[in-house]
């Protein structure tokens, strides 16, 4: 039996490690071998940093927030604690945000939630609905048109079209 070699695939999977090795230090760009062996790691520390990614901006936003929240003379904890009572849900990133570029705004913030801590209740100023007539008026845009009643009407086969014939033709 003739021998076949597997040349073109083994050397397409090689070419695409090394591909991937690209800007990596001494031989693991270079030698298959260590370059594979790099590229697994490499993708082991990608999978692994995308989750630690989220958890060091949230340290992140935190520390902005709690650097805002003494500036105010409040915690951290019992600011958050005071914006949960007052029902205002705004999450860290875009108080951390607020924070920073605009002071006067994260004040505002702060003394909301200092209120919900001495047990005011919280109600924002430029509400022009409830939500009930909100509602009201999302169901009646969406109720359905009187449906049309259609009749089913038969086709008939047309018959087919004569012939005319010209002056050539009939010679």
């Amino acid at each position: 039996m003739t021998r076949v070699k597997g040349g073109t695939v083994a050397r397409a999977r090689r070419k695409k490690v090394l591909k991937e090795a690209k800007g990596y230090f001494g031989s693991k760009h270079r030698l298959y071998k260590t370059a594979h062996e790099q590229v697994m790691h490499s993708g082991v520390y990608a999978f692994r940093d995308r989750k630690q990614n989220k958890r060091n901006f949230r340290k992140l936003w935190i520390t902005r927030i709690n650097a805002g929240c003494r500036e105010n003379e409040i915690s951290y904890s019992r600011f958050i604690d005071g914006l949960n009572k007052a029902g205002v849900t705004v999450n860290r990133k875009m108080l951390s945000e607020i924070a920073i570029d605009n002071k006067e705004a994260f004040k505002d913030l702060v003394t909301i939630a200092k209120d919900a801590l001495a047990g005011k209740k919280y109600t924002p100023k430029t509400v022009n609905a409830s939500k009930e007539d909100t509602v009201k008026e999302v169901k009646e845009e969406k109720k359905p048109a009187a449906k049309k009643e259609t009749s089913k009407t038969t086709t008939t086969k047309k018959a087919p079209a004569k012939k005319t014939t010209t002056k050539k033709e009939e010679k």
